[in-house]
């Protein structure tokens, strides 16, 4: 069974070392498949299936929603995932790690091993995954300065890889992550510190 030849439980002496840790189940399931890849030197052959699994089930609704369906048995997710990766020629340790997602009735944290499998591959590469989010959209000029400040708190030749959203919720202010450092400068939290302070003392 190929479903076997895909395990999270492996010894560590056989698992190859990340280069950053990764956490939760999802981090377990990541870091078996970065693992096997690198032993197999197909680490960006995975990384492009997985991407291409991600924009398949984004465009077809329907495939998204027959896989994160937790009413339908693991059985027809097996023979729904074989199908998609034959279809999309997926390499054989994608096929294993979904039959092992599908067996084990995980298939709901598939984004999530993907986004964690994103972040072993940026710090394989010497990328610094980072997210900066913003109460409303930066100009380039605002971005630049963002970047440089980043860049701050990287070490040596790391490169900064930069994610940005915004959230109207923050009012002001922009809260920021930079590999497993946190930086909330929003105006929501500071306006929660205040209310906090001033009920403290009431």
């Amino acid at each position: 069974m190929l479903t076997r030849g895909f395990s999270t439980s492996s010894s560590k002496a056989a698992l190859v070392k990340t280069p950053i840790p990764v956490y939760g189940i999802e981090g377990r399931y990541s870091s078996a498949l970065f693992s096997a890849a690198q032993k197999k030197k197909s680490l960006e052959a995975v990384e492009g299936d997985l991407k291409k699994l991600q924009g398949a089930m984004k465009s077809d609704a329907k495939f998204a929603q027959f896989l994160l369906d937790p009413t339908i048995k693991n059985t027809l997710k097996v023979d729904g995932l074989s199908g998609a990766g034959k279809k999309l020629g997926f390499n054989e340790l994608t096929t294993n790690l979904l039959f092992a997602l599908a067996e084990n009735n995980r298939v709901g944290y598939l984004d999530a091993v993907v986004s964690s499998f994103g972040t072993l591959m940026a710090a394989h590469r010497g990328e610094v995954v980072c997210s900066v989010t913003t109460a409303k959209a930066l100009d380039g000029a605002m971005k630049k300065d963002v970047e440089g400040a980043v860049k701050g708190f990287l070490q040596g030749k790391e490169k900064a890889l930069i994610s940005w959203s915004v959230d109207p919720k923050l009012i002001g202010g922009m809260v920021i992550t930079v590999g497993d450092k946190f930086c909330d400068m929003s105006m929501s939290s500071k306006l929660k510190k205040y209310s906090d302070l001033i009920k403290g003392a009431a």
